[in-house]
């Protein structure tokens, strides 16, 4: 006879007891006094981590100013304007003879409009050329001025002092310079002195407002590469502003440009700055800034900001050498540190003494 299978029970489980582990060995544990973390005991943020800012727009506004361009590409612009303008020309005559032919009255006016336009345009063409002449004068002072110190001919440099004066003969804001050229012209006696007489009275209060433009426009690009956030914003502030002040700076020195001649200054600062190699940033307080101070550390917006606004000063310095009538004689060149400071001193922290 078979058993009865046997009938499984409830499980009973205690909670209460767990199982024991297996004992493990103590590991021999270096008792230290855990200081508290505070921000003085905080370890530094490695430097690599931050990247340092580079003036990216300037850096690419000056090398595309600076490239010269190629015959092929001038050919082509030029082609290219030249085929517009004939079909502008050859389209606006057929259609005035074919209203003159359908509608003589309004055919007539509108040939009045047009030959209006054709004044305005020769007008225009007419001030570009002027302002071209006037840039070209101040360019061959500058050139006999160079010449007549490196050879210390006295005459070239008082033939040199005579031109200088002539360009500035019809502003009044010089007229106590002028009397004080006057005053002094039997005084010197070699070309140095007689050229340094003319920067002293004439040209250092031109200096002192053409660094005053380079001050507004290195303030301007900082200020908008800080604070706006749009994509090529910064490139667009630094071409509207560098335009801006080489102009300015070309119309205290006397050689009010025109469109045309305010391109032709542009690309012969920037080549003047891609040539004696001021562009690059690692030298002097761009440097410093760049290489990862309080400012690139607080915000790499505020750093690009300096940058660009650094360069734009060295820019404006360019422009001061290539549009002034006189080299630098007896008067100091001006400092770019010094102008840096005072167009950022308090606009950012960490940039004022």
């Amino acid at each position: 006879m078979s058993k009865p299978p046997k009938k499984n029970g409830p499980v009973l489980i205690d909670l209460e007891t767990k199982p024991k582990a297996k004992p493990r060995a103590k590991a021999k544990v270096k008792e230290v006094d855990a200081a508290p973390l505070t921000p003085a005991t905080a370890p530094a943020v490695p430097d690599s981590d931050i990247p340092a800012p580079t003036g990216r727009a300037m850096q690419t506004l000056t090398q595309l100013g600076a490239r010269p361009a190629s015959r092929l590409t001038r050919l082509f612009w030029s082609s290219m304007v030249a085929l517009l303008g004939f079909f502008a020309f050859v389209a606006a005559w057929n259609f005035v003879m074919g209203l003159i032919t359908s509608n003589p009255v309004l055919g007539w006016i509108a040939a009045g409009l047009a030959g209006l336009f054709c004044l305005a345009l020769l007008l225009v063409a007419g001030r570009e050329w002027l302002a071209l002449v006037r840039l070209k004068r101040i360019d061959g002072v500058r050139a006999e001025a160079d010449a007549a110190l490196a050879s210390g001919d006295l005459k070239a440099a008082r033939a040199t002092r005579d031109r200088v004066v002539g360009l500035y003969k019809a502003r009044p804001e010089l007229a106590v310079g002028r009397d004080a050229v006057a005053r002094r012209e039997g005084d010197s006696f070699d070309a140095e002195a007689v050229l340094g007489v003319v920067e002293k009275n004439l040209l250092a209060p031109l200096d002192d407002a053409a660094q005053q433009e380079v001050e507004a426009a290195a303030r301007q690009v900082a200020l908008v590469t800080a604070i706006v956030p749009l994509a090529l914003a910064d490139l667009i502030a630094a071409l509207t502003a560098n335009l801006r002040m080489i102009r300015r700076i070309a119309e205290l020195y006397g050689g009010r440009s025109g469109t045309l001649g305010n391109w032709r200054l542009t690309r012969a600062v920037m080549t003047h700055l891609v040539a004696t190699g001021a562009v690059a940033v690692g030298d002097d307080l761009i440097g410093s800034i760049a290489g990862g101070g309080v400012l690139g550390r607080v915000s790499r917006r505020f750093g690009e900001g300096v940058i660009n606004g650094a360069l734009t000063a060295r820019v404006g310095v360019a422009a001061i050498e290539v549009c002034r009538p006189l080299p630098f004689v007896s008067e100091g060149k001006p400092s770019v540190s010094k102008i840096i400071k005072g167009a950022l001193t308090g606009l950012f922290p960490g940039t004022g003494t």
